[in-house]
């Protein structure tokens, strides 16, 4: 029978977060698959683990991963962890997922630390709807495109830096977004954790003085519906009637479809769009 993939939550900085059910499958398992073997060595070391380890990182995801199914094909169980946190979130794991589910491999999760997850949960922010965009790409053509949409994003934001690009992506989400509610989030679960809820224009002041230190997570407030909403009123209240049923009617509405939309964007009655169209 082929064996299975263990993706295998470890702690984001807190060795005491490290679950039982997470140390048994690593110490069981016939493979580990580690991001980096030099910093995972430390952690196995700790827990007595003496499993082998193979490495697996952005830069052999690929290739690396055709052996690692192979070695499953043949019966062998492999465990995969990330140098902290949950393996294939804003990880190279999610290309050996995505295959061992193409070559019929079993896949299975062993829960534990996210940063993100932790951050939002200490942010004071709205935890009810929320999206994760990770670490902003560095090509610059797509990362507009991304704070263009995230501009409109009525969810919690949650991204991921580093400090010595922080202060640039600060600046850039400023000029994205406006100034919004955000809580810089890092250190989580070490001796020095940090949690700062403030504005973007108040974090770029302050690491205008003070150097950034650490991986930080980036908890940043949604557009609000109401502002949307206003926004959206705006935008038809500059066009004139013509124009906003033109607009429907370009997209294949019909004419009464059109003019109930057209009433309904502008918070007024059907029979006032009609009204106003009728030949003078």
């Amino acid at each position: 029978m082929a064996g299975m993939l263990y993706l295998c939550a470890t702690p984001i900085g807190n060795l005491g977060d490290m679950t039982p059910r997470v140390t048994e499958t690593l110490g069981s398992a016939d493979l580990i698959a580690a991001e980096d073997t030099r910093n995972s060595i430390k952690l196995l070391n700790h827990f007595g683990i003496k499993t082998s380890m193979t490495s697996y990182h952005e830069y052999n995801k690929v290739e690396k991963a055709e052996y690692l199914i192979e070695q499953m094909r043949q019966g062998k169980n492999v465990a995969l962890i990330t140098d902290a946190g949950t393996p294939a979130v804003s990880d190279p794991g999610e290309v050996l997922v995505q295959k061992c589910q193409e070559a019929g491999i079993t896949v299975t999760s062993l829960p534990g630390p996210v940063a993100c997850i932790t951050a939002l949960t200490l942010s004071g922010l709205s935890t009810r709807r929320f999206c994760f965009e990770g670490f902003l790409p560095s090509d610059k053509k797509e990362k507009a495109q991304i704070l263009a949409e995230l501009k409109e994003e009525s969810r919690t934001i949650l991204l991921y830096e580093a400090p010595h690009h922080l202060v640039r992506t600060l600046e850039e989400l400023y000029e994205a977004l406006g100034d919004r509610r955000i809580t810089l989030c890092r250190e989580l679960t070490k001796k020095f954790e940090t949690i700062l809820p403030t504005t973007i224009a108040e974090a770029l002041a302050l690491y205008e003085k003070e150097e950034p230190r650490g991986e930080y997570v980036l908890v940043v407030e949604g557009k609000s519906l109401r502002r949307k909403n206003e926004e959206r009123q705006a935008a038809w209240q500059s066009m004139t009637i013509e124009e906003h049923m033109a607009y429907y009617e370009k997209g294949g509405m019909d004419e009464k479809s059109a003019m109930k939309q057209v009433a309904k964007d502008r918070g007024v009655p059907k029979r006032e769009i009609y009204q106003y169209l009728l030949p003078k």
